[in-house]
C-alpha cells in the first residue's frame, strides 16, 4: 500500500503545477509563487510578452535573472547583451538551468526553466550577436532580477580632527561611505562637548565603509598613517588631547595583523608610531554638522595633510 502511495501521490495545483504531495517526503510541498493573470498567461501557457515594454529589457546591473514562478537561478548578468529585439537577451545560461525543446509552431526552439518547466522564451542561433552566436530571447515577466551586493569591510580610524580624515580617507576610490563619531570610551551616547572634556575615554574617530575588490585595508591604513602624525601621543597638531590621539580600532585578526606589520615598518623608515592597536568598540555617530564636514560647506581640508612615510 505504502509503495503504491508513493508512486501515485501527486497532486495537480492550480496552473498544471505537479508537486510530490507525500507525507514526510523532503521534496514535498514546495509551492511556487502565485501567478498574476497575464504572468500565467506567459509562463504557463506559453504566451509571449509585447516587445520593449518587459521590466528588464533594458536592465545591465550585476545580478542573477531567476525563474519568476520557483526562483531557480536561469541567468547571469554578465551574460545579458543588447540585441535591440524588444526582450531580455543572454548569450547563455546557467549550465542545467534552462531545457529546450522544439515550440508547438514547428519553427522556433522553445525554452523553459529546468526546474519547474516555466515557458522562459526561445533560443536562436546564427544570428552573429556575440562569440557564443546564440540569443536566449526571453520574457521579462518571466523572470525576476536579484542585483549583486558587493562584499563591503568596515574600518575605524582616529587620527586627530576627525574632519580632515574623514575627507582624506572618503577621497579614495572604493570607499562607500564614511560616519564620522566617537569610540573607544566609556560613556554611551556621547556629545561632542561630553568628548571634548577628555573625560569620557572617547577618540575623534571615522568609520570607513569599503568595498575590497577596489581598495585593500592595506592601502586604507597606508592613507592613513600618511595623513596623521602617527609619533606624537594625544596630540595633532593644535588640538591636544586624549580624544585626539592616534589608534586604529580593529574588527578581525587579520586588520589587527595589518596595523602591526605597517607599524613596524613606519619603524625601519625611523618614524616610532605610538598609535594604538585595539579592538573596535561601540562607535556612536557624531552631531550631523560634523559629517561631511568640508564636503558640505565646499571647504578644502587642511588638517590632514598627506606626508610620505613608507618610502613610495
Amino acid at each position: 500500500m505504502n509503495a503504491l502511495i508513493t508512486a501515485s501521490a501527486v497532486a495537480v495545483l492550480s496552473g498544471g503545477l505537479l508537486l510530490n504531495s507525500l507525507e514526510g517526503s523532503q521534496d514535498m510541498a514546495q509551492p511556487y509563487a502565485q501567478l498574476t493573470p497575464e504572468e500565467e498567461r506567459v509562463i504557463v501557457s506559453g504566451g509571449t510578452e509585447s516587445p520593449f515594454v518587459g521590466e528588464y529589457v533594458n536592465t545591465f546591473e550585476q545580478g542573477t535573472y531567476t525563474c519568476r514562478r520557483c526562483g531557480a537561478q536561469l541567468f547571469d548578468s554578465n551574460a545579458k547583451f543588447e540585441s535591440h529585439c524588444g526582450w531580455p537577451s543572454f548569450d547563455a545560461a546557467i549550465p542545467g538551468a534552462v531545457e529546450t525543446r522544439p515550440d508547438d509552431d514547428g519553427i522556433r526552439t522553445e525554452i523553459v526553466c529546468a526546474a519547474c518547466g516555466a515557458h522562459l522564451g526561445h533560443v536562436f542561433e546564427g544570428e552573429g550577436y556575440t562569440p557564443t552566436d546564440t540569443r536566449h530571447c526571453v520574457n521579462s515577466i518571466s523572470l525576476r532580477f536579484r542585483p549583486s551586493t558587493p562584499p563591503t569591510e568596515r574600518a575605524i580610524f582616529a587620527g586627530g580632527c576627525f574632519w580632515g580624515v574623514e575627507s582624506s580617507l572618503g577621497s579614495l576610490g572604493g570607499v562607500l561611505s564614511t560616519t564620522v563619531g566617537y569610540t573607544g570610551g566609556t560613556t554611551a551616547l556621547p556629545t561632542y562637548e561630553d568628548v571634548c572634556t577628555g573625560t569620557t575615554g572617547h577618540a575623534e574617530a571615522v568609520e570607513v565603509v569599503f568595498d575590497p575588490s577596489v581598495i585593500s585595508y592595506e592601502e586604507l591604513v597606508r592613507t592613513f598613517f600618511e595623513i596623521h602624525d602617527p609619533t606624537t601621543p594625544d596630540r595633532q597638531g593644535v588640538d591636544v588631547g586624549s580624544q585626539y590621539r592616534s589608534a586604529v580600532f580593529t574588527t578581525s585578526d587579520a586588520q589587527r595583523e595589518t596595523v602591526e606589520r605597517l607599524i613596524a615598518e613606519l619603524s625601519d623608515n625611523g618614524f616610532e608610531a605610538v598609535t594604538q592597536v585595539v579592538p573596535a568598540a561601540e562607535f556612536w555617530p557624531a552631531e550631523t554638522y560634523h559629517q561631511d564636514y568640508y564636503a558640505t560647506r565646499g571647504i578644502t581640508a587642511f588638517c590632514s595633510l598627506r606626508v610620505p612615510r613608507f618610502g613610495e
